[in-house]
């Protein structure tokens, strides 16, 4: 099925179509969706399978909320200061200048220590070699997938198995795609297989993650840098997302159970078996 987008003869103040005529348009398609999420199952380090997941799901509010953001003030404003959001974001020298207690210290930390770049991120997506426009469009999703790792600072949700499918929920209610359902849920399902017997609230966990997700102002539309500055508390206040208590109380059954959540997303063992049971 393939989305009608007309949205070439809409533009910005500085002359910047919405979307470029040549860019392709969506095209939905479970089956491939499904297909790479199996693969993604087995290898939950290839981001590129995550891309095409999404790709293969487009959302039908997509466009709206891409030209709701760009075409107003807020995103004009954030367009002329914020043009690519990695350039600010691995510039930890500068980062470190802030407060400390700032979320700008906490990203660094959190970066530094999982020895992970916003540049990272960008390579893995232009590893799939999708052709690039000089649109809205193109400025909306770099920003989106730039700010991924901000969601885990400003939620606590760590990079374990649980705590990626926590932050895809949690996306999912900033911006609602199936993409983020699917590996979300079905991700939380696998979890859930993988420690069958657990009394650790898997399900419950994710579902928090979706509900503050919806709950929170759109990170996309904040000034990221004025952020970087404030202290974490005040970010996660202003931002109204609170602690991420059925997590935490995953983490803590599952310590007490002898499972280790950074082990979940395996397969199973030599003899065909879950890793936890």
């Amino acid at each position: 099925m393939t989305t009608a987008m007309p949205y070439s003869d809409t533009f910005a103040a500085d002359g910047t179509v919405l979307r470029h005529p040549d860019r392709p348009a969506p095209r939905y398609s479970l089956r491939r969706a499904v297909k790479n999420f199996r693969l993604l199952m087995k290898d939950k380090e290839d981001t590129s399978l995550v891309f095409k997941i999404y790709e293969s799901l487009p959302s039908r509010t997509f466009m709206p909320r891409v030209k709701a953001l760009t075409l107003s003030e807020r995103g004009e404003y954030l367009r002329r200061t914020e043009p690519k959001l990695p350039e600010i974001l691995d510039d930890h020298a500068a980062l470190r200048q802030t407060p400390k207690g700032s979320l700008a210290h906490a990203y660094c930390d959190f970066m530094e220590s999982e020895g992970l770049t916003a540049a990272g991120l960008v390579a893995e997506a232009e590893r799939l070699g999708r052709p690039k426009y000089p649109d809205l469009v193109q400025w909306f999703a770099e920003r989106s997938r730039d700010t991924h790792d901000l969601f885990h600072v400003l939620t606590g949700y760590g990079r374990d198995a649980l705590g990626e499918q926590c932050v895809l929920l949690f996306t999912h209610g900033q911006s609602p795609t199936q993409g983020h359902l699917l590996i979300g849920y079905a991700g939380a399902a696998n979890i859930r297989k993988m420690t069958w017997g657990s009394k650790a609230p898997v399900i419950g966990a994710v579902r928090q993650a979706k509900r503050t997700g919806r709950g929170a102002p759109k990170l996309i539309e904040q000034p990221i840098r004025e952020l970087l500055k404030q202290p974490l508390d005040v970010v996660r206040d202003v931002m109204n997302i609170p602690e991420p208590t059925l997590y935490r109380e995953c983490h803590r059954v599952w310590s007490a159970e002898g499972i280790d959540p950074y082990d979940l997303l395996a397969t199973s063992d030599e003899s065909g078996e879950p890793l936890a049971a």
